[in-house]
């Protein structure tokens, strides 16, 4: 009898350990369709896995603040692209995430767009109050229409705001059932048939309003598995220096394409407006030495001003851990 259990236990703990190995060699990463990277072209031929050692599963999602979900669930080790907004939501309430690298800064693929019938643009944003908007809430999207609003002196709560993801925003903006759309990638080009932007990127630049995305991960995990986490930096690193020489274009683009779900000239025209700051610049205090931990208190500020969030943090120093990124330079 003793035997048995003996024998019963040690059988599971070998199906445990298994498992265990098993699941050492996948990792799941979450990463966003219609939003072409170099990445991709890492991703489709195979550099990931072959400096991983691993299978890796990737998992698409709609909105940042579902991958937040999905890291807190498990079911997701690493998202890529995730916006600053979302990452700050669940921070401040507690999740323990953190940044790993500066994924892209895109001032002008996310914004708000204002319907055509409605004649409004910035000399006139006023005209706003009392309109009916579509953002997705908590994401980059809703952090740069609050900031946007409060710009212009514009009461959100005089707004009917509803939450939809923007494809879906863009969709209700063409049928007219709403005023205004803020979302971004391919959801925002088509909306902008169907209306006008405020500002520009440039001009939300100059106001401090950022708009930039990061690799995250749980912290528990990043902390056990640091090698992985620096591997796979290194490697997104190696496809955005490949893009950053237009060399590399011709053979890089159909493929970014196709896993973006895109054709080529919108993948093009999209990419075109992103930037991929290099390894030293994100390590720099422009970004990871600094300024990144600043600009989240500020979202995290803005965020609990407009009633999003119950409160911040008093700093967001500890969700960002650079070490990963900078073993990956060998710094």
């Amino acid at each position: 009898m003793i035997k048995t259990k003996i024998k019963s236990f040690a059988a599971a703990a070998a199906m445990a350990v298994t498992a265990q190995a098993a699941a050492s060699e996948e990792l799941t990463v979450a990463y966003f369709l219609e939003w072409p990277m170099p990445f991709q072209y890492a991703k489709e031929t195979g550099m990931y896995d072959k400096a991983l050692g691993k299978t890796i599963n990737w998992v698409s999602f709609d909105t940042g603040t579902a991958m937040s979900a999905a890291m807190a669930s498990g079911d997701v080790q690493l998202s890529v692209s995730q916006g600053v907004p979302p990452f700050v939501v669940a921070t401040s309430a507690g999740q323990d995430l953190q940044i790993l690298d500066v994924a892209v800064s895109y001032a002008d693929n996310d914004n708000c767009v204002v319907a055509e019938a409605l004649e409004i643009d910035k000399t006139s944003a006023g005209e706003l109050a009392g309109k009916k908007v579509a953002v997705p809430l908590g994401t980059a999207a809703h952090y740069g229409f609050l900031s946007q609003m409060n710009h212009f002196g514009v009461d959100v709560g005089s707004m009917q705001i509803v939450d939809m993801a923007p494809a879906e925003g863009a969709v209700a903006l063409e049928q007219g059932s709403v005023d205004m759309f803020c979302g971004w990638g391919g959801a925002l080009r088509r909306a902008n048939e169907f209306g006008n932007n405020l500002l520009t990127g440039d001009e939300k630049t100059e106001l401090g309003i950022l708009v930039f995305d990061v690799t995250s991960g749980p912290a528990g995990w990043v902390a056990e598995n640091a090698d992985t986490v620096s591997t796979f930096l290194k490697v997104t690193a190696e496809a955005n220096a490949m893009w950053a020489d237009e060399a590399n274009h011709a053979k890089m683009l159909p493929v970014i394409a196709k896993d973006a779900g895109m054709d080529e000239d919108a993948t093009m025209a999209t990419i075109s407006t992103f930037t991929f700051p290099t390894v030293e610049d994100q390590l720099s205090g422009a970004w990871l030495g600094g300024n990144a931990q600043t600009f989240m208190k500020g979202v995290a500020d803005v965020f609990v001003q407009a009633g999003s969030i119950d409160g911040a943090l008093d700093t967001y120093e500890n969700a960002v851990n650079s070490g990963p990124l900078a073993a990956a330079a060998g710094n």
